[in-house]
């Protein structure tokens, strides 16, 4: 039995009111990921081409850590 078959044949052993959760996931899966990377590339581009000098100011992990209350 092929894998789409076998999860064919678990669907109809869950309940009604989990089928919202699956179809989300199915759909995750399914989703375009030719569409991520071009949303990803949108991305790298729109932080490349801004013209805030302050864009590359790092933070130390230390302070980061201090100011959430971790240290």
């Amino acid at each position: 039995m092929s894998n789409k078959e076998q999860i064919i044949n678990l669907l109809d052993n869950i309940p009604d009111y989990k089928m919202g959760y699956v179809l989300a996931y199915v759909q995750g899966v399914a989703a375009d990921e030719e569409a991520d990377d071009i949303f990803c590339n949108r991305m790298i581009e729109n932080y490349l081409n801004d013209p805030d000098p302050e864009k590359v100011k790092g933070i130390p992990l230390e302070e980061c850590l201090k100011e959430w209350g971790l240290d």
